[in-house]
């Protein structure tokens, strides 16, 4: 199996470009004014509906709805507050929508279903919704396949995926990457981006 790449953080046209001409399964743009990868014109994406992912912190999932429907997203990462992330994820997908739920690395979480998760660092220690750059100690998974985020690049993904039991990574699907794949904070380094996908596609998994 094939592990599949995805690069997020997408801000400008060329960077998209070169990730979907190196083959990232995956793209991954931002709708969050604070961040520095806020991609503040989606149509960025209208090239690559079948592979963009609208990641977006709101309050309410029918935000994150109707920015999907305005853009044409078939994939959101939605950042929805716990009391009501639940809720919101079912009606995401009873909208059609396929979701990559966040899944952050800490206990004690509420199982949600989603068509797939992302494993990445906990905001309670990194302080940010979503991605940081910053790795996490893994240990505690999400309840299905997943995607492994959390200051990956093409260097270290074989260490990190190997660091995994072999129960948790039987449910690897792929891994992303944002920040350590840049020149400066929402410009990407096509070198580390084609890098990246070349080497999370070598991965060997179960």
């Amino acid at each position: 199996m094939t592990t599949l790449a995805k690069v997020c953080g997408l801000v400008r046209p060329e960077d998209a470009a070169v990730a979907a001409g190196h083959g990232a399964d995956l793209l991954g743009f931002v709708n969050h004014a604070p961040s520095p990868r806020h991609c503040q014109d989606l149509t960025v994406a209208a090239p690559y509906l079948d592979k963009a992912v609208l990641v977006q912190v709101a309050t309410c999932a029918e935000a994150i709805l109707a920015t999907a429907h305005r853009h044409g997203f078939r994939w959101v990462q939605p950042y929805l507050p716990s009391a009501t992330r639940e809720a919101g994820v079912q009606m995401l997908r009873g909208a059609g929508l396929q979701v990559l739920l966040p899944w952050p690395d800490e206990p004690s979480q509420v199982p949600v279903a989603a068509d797939l998760y992302l494993w990445e660092p906990s905001p309670q220690i990194t302080g940010v919704a979503g991605g940081s750059g910053q790795g996490h100690a893994m240990a505690h998974p999400p309840p299905g396949a997943f995607l492994l985020a959390g200051g990956l690049d093409a260097t270290n993904l074989r260490e990190r995926v190997r660091g995994l039991a072999a129960t948790v990574r039987a449910n690897v699907l792929g891994v992303d990457a944002a920040s350590r794949l840049e020149a400066s904070p929402g410009i990407k380094d096509p070198s580390k981006v084609a890098a990246f996908i070349l080497a999370a596609h070598a991965l060997e998994l179960p």
